[in-house]
């Protein structure tokens, strides 16, 4: 009987285990995006990786932010966004969506936020930007005099001093979006803050009867 010796035998185990823990990743799934760290689903097991270490199955964190994971998957560098999938089963993310319905009025009212700070909004397509008033802009913290560029609009009641501003990030529902263009009236109008289009400019609208949804694009 032909018998293998034990340098022979030991080689050849290391071989089977190496070759078992590098069969290549079916799927990946990022769930959560940090500086140097990452949530990922992993062929269904849920990993967390630092910068630098690699998970069970092979996938190595190279670098991430709060926007982007760069990982090595089977061997390949692949930038990924949250919610994003990559493998042999790969599926399209969900759209991220929200619907709306008139309210008494026939308005579109909606509950986001602006820089974390929650804010009712008035959809309002006629508006070129997000529009709100000195009081609302001080409670979210926008220091519009200092950071804002002074500028006069036109309204119902006749011309308003504003300053423009940037909002870092905006929210409704599900969706999210950064670096918005805002306007900041210094009278009481608007009472309430106006969806503008520099916000809904990046998003597909479709209305179904009274219903409006707002889809976020890819």
């Amino acid at each position: 009987m032909f018998c293998l010796p034990r340098y022979s035998l030991l080689l050849l185990s290391m071989a089977l285990l190496f070759s078992a823990g590098a069969n290549a990743v079916e799927k990946v799934v990022v769930m959560g995006l940090f500086t140097n760290k990452v949530v990922l689903e992993v062929d269904g097991n849920r990993r967390i990786l630092s910068q630098g270490k690699r998970s069970p199955e092979g996938v190595l964190l190279i670098a991430s932010d709060s926007e982007t994971a760069l990982l090595e998957i089977n061997g390949k560098k692949q930038q990924l966004k949250l919610g994003s999938h990559i493998g042999n089963s790969f599926s399209k993310p969900e759209q991220k969506s929200v619907t709306l319905w008139p309210t008494t009025n026939g308005m579109y009212q909606v509950t986001g936020s602006i820089n974390g700070y929650t804010v009712d909004f008035l959809v309002d397509t006629g508006a070129t930007t997000i529009a709100m008033n000195a009081v609302t802009a001080k409670r979210l913290g926008i220091n519009y005099r200092l950071e804002g560029k002074p500028a006069v609009v036109e309204t119902a009641s006749g011309r308003e001093r504003a300053y423009r501003v940037a909002l870092d990030m905006v929210t409704v529902g599900p969706i999210r979006l950064r670096n918005i263009a805002a306007m900041v009236l210094e009278g009481e109008m608007p009472s309430q803050v106006l969806l503008g289009m520099s916000f809904l400019q990046r998003l597909e609208i479709q209305r179904e009867g009274t219903a409006l949804t707002l889809k976020q694009k890819w």
